[in-house]
């Protein structure tokens, strides 16, 4: 048993804003992830089920600890009374899936994009509703601590294990929401990065889940379910991730290329050219579509995005009749907006797309699915099809460490405001606009796990973006009392 500040110690390393990760077996090992499991059960899904007995799903991506870690979890959650469906290895959104076919609470093992000594546990209650610091992570976490300082006496009742299977039904859900059996014949490459996309694509894209064969020649890149990620991370928010995949979309002449992250929830697009499609213009482009379908049953379609994604999504939208509503990064505040506004559909600039018809939940492959649908129902290169989504030029998400994150961000309101006032907000970070006149905007937001501060700024031109890029990268590096001498008095 640990006392309670190395139990604190331990759990404040593991657990984030919205989800648990850490280093294994250093930060996370099997007694953190059964006392993890026995927490969930107590603190979120037992006080929250029917008389019934409480119940979870299970799953795991293909790191090597994830066996391990699955079983100390399960044996934490039956110690406290919970019925267990163990998945096996799954997508995260088959795991999102599995909780809403089943109605149970869930818990995904898996370190998404992170490097292979990595892992972690993303939790969502049935219906796949979503677990954050304010929906249940908080008292997980103070839960997890007291039984490691003292397990106590076990429930009344020891819980069940079963396996189950739901590859299938997941793929028959995702086809039944696109419809992709008459689209043009496509080439389409693919990037598993040795991740869950390599069990998924071929059962939902392909016809190796037993369904009917679709017009698609997969060109097929890493689908070898390793943890070691051999050949690149599975990270493709990093541009040398996808290289591989813009080569080979060149070299077999494809339509377009798609990149998933480990867990095979996010999704980024390539078009013909070799050239990244930027997840702002495929919120705009898969949101039409949702939309469109929304407006067809008689509803007004609200759909949601995040404070970093570009301005031409709401301009889009506006211009299409669509109402928009800006939330903060994350999907635990995205899904739960999804719920209270009835959005049919999300975007985050980070390659996350939420789906009200898939309870709520992010998939990669569903928004994949989307894009080839909208480039297979007519002739054109998919370079043409979202040249009018694109008008703006953006930074990329460029990462500044610094050593007070408050401090460094009022020393950057500070150095814009020295000319014109621009508008401000502070709904996720800091925002800085000056669109009526230079045209220009910028978000500034701490990491919830270092003490580092994320920029992305967008403009209406190149020269304008980079001006403002290197304005505010020399306000954070100078010292505080030298800011002065880091004004561009060109800003």
């Amino acid at each position: 048993m640990a006392d309670v500040p190395t139990a604190e110690a331990a759990l404040d390393r593991v657990v984030k804003a919205y989800d648990v990760r850490g280093l294994v077996p250093d930060e996370l090992g099997p007694d953190i992830a059964r006392a993890l499991g026995s927490a969930f059960v107590d603190a979120v899904v037992a006080p929250a089920a029917s008389p019934a007995p409480p119940r979870v799903v299970v799953a795991r991506d293909m790191r090597d600890s994830g066996p391990e870690l699955v079983d100390a979890f399960v044996c934490g959650a039956t110690a406290a009374g919970a019925d267990v469906l163990d998945a096996g290895e799954c997508s995260t959104d088959e795991l999102y899936f599995a909780s809403g076919l089943h109605d149970a609470a869930g818990a995904m093992f898996t370190a998404s994009h992170n490097p292979a000594r990595y892992n972690g546990v993303k939790l969502c209650l049935p219906g796949a509703r979503p677990v954050g610091q304010d929906t249940g992570l908080r008292a997980v976490r103070e839960r997890a601590v007291e039984l490691l300082v003292d397990p106590g006496t076990p429930a009344g009742r020891t819980g069940t294990l079963e396996r189950i299977d739901v590859l299938g039904a997941y793929a028959t859900r995702l086809r039944s929401l696109v419809d992709l059996s008459s689209v043009r014949r496509l080439r389409v490459a693919v990037d598993a990065g040795n991740g869950m996309a390599g069990l998924t694509v071929p059962a939902v894209l392909g016809s190796q889940g037993g369904l009917d064969p679709l017009p698609l020649e997969i060109v097929p890149l890493y689908f070898e379910l390793d943890g070691t990620f051999p050949h690149h991370e599975a990270n493709p928010i990093d541009p040398a991730n996808t290289a591989d995949l813009q080569e080979a979309v060149l070299r077999h002449r494809a339509d377009l290329g798609l990149a998933f992250d480990g867990d095979a929830d996010r999704c980024f697009v390539v078009d013909e050219r070799g050239e990244r499609v930027d997840p702002s213009t495929v919120t705009a482009l898969v949101g039409l579509r949702e939309a469109a379908r929304e407006r067809a049953a008689g509803r007004r379609p609200i759909v949601l995005h995040n404070a970093v994604t570009s301005r031409a999504v709401t301009e889009i939208f506006g211009m299409n009749g669509v109402r928009t509503v800006r939330t903060r990064v994350g999907h635990s505040f995205i899904k739960a907006e999804m719920a209270d506004r009835g959005a049919v559909f999300g975007g985050e600039h980070s390659g996350h797309f939420y789906f009200r018809d898939f309870f709520g939940a992010d998939s990669g492959l569903l928004a994949a699915m989307h894009v080839l649908a909208a480039l297979g129902e007519q002739p054109e290169s998919l370079s043409w099809l979202v040249a009018g989504l694109d008008p703006y030029v953006r930074s990329g998400e460029v990462n500044v460490v610094v050593d007070d994150v408050a401090a460094a961000q009022e020393r950057v309101v500070a150095a814009l405001t020295e000319r014109a006032t621009p508008e401000v907000d502070r709904l996720d970070g800091l925002t800085v606009s000056r669109w009526r006149d230079e045209r220009w905007w910028l978000n500034l937001r701490p990491s919830n796990t270092e003490p580092l501060l994320r920029l992305n700024v967008e403009a209406a031109d190149g020269a304008v973006m980079r001006r403002v890029r290197d304005h505010v990268l020399a306000v954070l590096s100078a010292p505080p009392a030298d800011v002065g001498t880091a004004v561009v008095a060109s800003v």
